[in-house]
């Protein structure tokens, strides 16, 4: 009877051993990954984290909202879910090269600068570009004096908002509350 119990101890230990094998094998693979991750990827002068995904990584990117980051994932051929720092720099070069192309293969109703006022195309503005376009537009309606640039000005809603009871600021008005008598400070007038 001692022999099958010396068999199960030759099984148990091929267990072990194939166990601390494929453990091994999974450390070295991460070592491998941890080697070409990089936790800052820059795209259109924008660094992304490198432990976003590929969807989210993309909107990071100023201008691009999650309709335009899907256009791009789906004609990249990439993984949505995949990491943005497991790309290659070959894989970020085309990323970079079909988000700044977007207007050449989107509709004209998907893109955010539609017939352009100075040059009158439509055109998809991204990064620091849209910050400088935003502030050009606010100055121009200041500068001719429209009902939306007097708003900016002043500091009001500019959208057609309710200001009577919502975004107040500055002091609160209220109904205040009534003082209450005592029973015996009439009594002493």
């Amino acid at each position: 009877m001692a022999k099958p119990d010396q068999q199960e101890v030759p099984e148990k230990k091929a267990k072990k051993e194939k166990k601390g094998k494929a453990e091994r094998e999974q450390a070295s693979k991460a070592e491998n990954t941890d080697e070409n991750f990089r936790y800052i990827v820059r795209i259109a002068n924008t660094d992304i984290d490198g432990n976003r995904s590929l969807m989210m990584g993309i909107q990071s990117i100023k201008g691009v909202g999650p309709r335009v980051a899907a256009i791009v994932a789906r004609r990249i051929g990439l993984d949505p879910r995949g990491k943005m720092g497991n790309l290659t720099e070959a894989e970020t070069e085309k990323i970079e090269k079909i988000v700044l192309s977007y207007p050449d293969y989107a509709p004209s109703w998907a893109v955010n600068r539609q017939d352009d006022i100075e040059t009158g195309e439509d055109r998809h503005i991204f990064g620091v570009d849209l910050d400088i376009t935003n502030r050009a537009d606010v100055n121009r309606m200041r500068m001719i004096r429209s009902y939306k640039g007097l708003r900016h000005e002043q500091g009001h809603r500019v959208r057609g908002q309710r200001t009577r009871s919502n975004g107040r600021t500055g002091l609160t008005m209220g109904v205040s509350r009534a003082r209450v008598q005592q029973p015996g400070a009439a009594a002493k007038k």
